[in-house]
């Protein structure tokens, strides 16, 4: 008898295990990528669909630390992208296909199957990028302050990052504290200290994988997307452009808010997070 109720305590225990969610802080995990590791964050209840966070550039998972635990009704994945945060930071090119693929290598680490894919500032072209790679796998994506098209003509892009590229470490923290100017003053320090921690090798590489046109064609977006988006420095008509590119497009135009808005106002982002995955039916 006691051998068979010792047998039911753990059916049941294996039962409940895809409804288990993860009380307080989220788990670190590592990934086999690239023959290296990729560190992610793996929170809430462990399904096969989660929704995943994508830092921006010199950036972590860090800057989720908001969200972590926000969505007690979804599993939730915040990564360091190879290069940053905890993740191995190998020299290689740092390009927006090379950092898909690493999303997709924590996918299959972690058993998820599809996902709901958030990127602040370079993490859009990076899961747009995943898009296009691994359609079947993305159930939505969503925009955080990022780029659908282009940032300018290429000749001027290039005359802009072209001192950026020769003088790194020292024009480096005047892009970033330009990059810092409207946020809140208590979120400054600890931003700028992660970013300019990040290695220059990694941080001109990932720069020069953004500018790449490759990226930047107007194929179609087909599943639901969420932009939420601070008002400058994009066009007032921004939302009509990103609707060429994404037809099922939901666009928030916040004011009052710097370019790491999911860290100034954690509390609507992920409210708006929450609503469009659910009205969309996502997860």
């Amino acid at each position: 008898m006691k051998r068979i109720s010792a047998v039911l305590v753990i059916a049941f225990a294996i039962a409940l295990s895809s409804t288990v969610v993860f009380a307080g802080a989220p788990v670190s995990r590592w990934a086999k990528y690239d023959n290296g590791k990729v560190h992610y964050l793996d929170a809430g209840k462990q399904n096969k669909k989660a929704l995943i966070l994508i830092h921006g550039w010199t950036c972590s998972a860090d800057f989720w630390k908001d969200s972590y635990n926000a969505f007690p009704d979804y599993r939730v994945i915040a990564m360091d992208l190879p290069g940053h945060g905890q993740s191995d930071k190998p020299h290689v090119d740092y390009t927006m296909e090379y950092f898909a693929r690493s999303v997709e290598a924590v996918m299959k680490d972690a058993g998820v199957k599809q996902a709901v894919l958030a990127g602040h500032s370079m993490g859009t072209p990076v899961i747009r990028q995943f898009y296009r790679l691994f359609p079947a796998e993305t159930l939505g994506l969503i925009i955080v302050d990022g780029a659908l098209k282009p940032f300018g003509p290429r000749a001027e892009t290039e005359k802009f990052f072209a001192p950026f590229f020769e003088h790194y470490q020292q024009k480096a923290p005047e892009f970033i504290d330009g990059m810092l100017r409207p946020t809140r003053a208590d979120l400054k320090p600890g931003i700028r200290t992660a970013m300019l921690g990040t290695p220059d090798y990694v941080a001109i590489s990932a720069m020069k994988g953004m500018l790449d046109d490759s990226i930047w064609t107007d194929d179609q977006i087909k599943v639901p997307v969420l932009a939420v988006m601070a008002e400058k420095p994009w066009p007032a008509n921004n939302d009509q452009v990103y609707k060429t590119v994404a037809p099922d497009l939901d666009y928030r135009r916040w004011t009052g808010v710097s370019h790491f808005l999911m860290m100034e106002r954690p509390k609507e982002f992920n409210e708006a997070v929450a609503g469009f995955i659910s009205k969309k039916h996502l997860l």
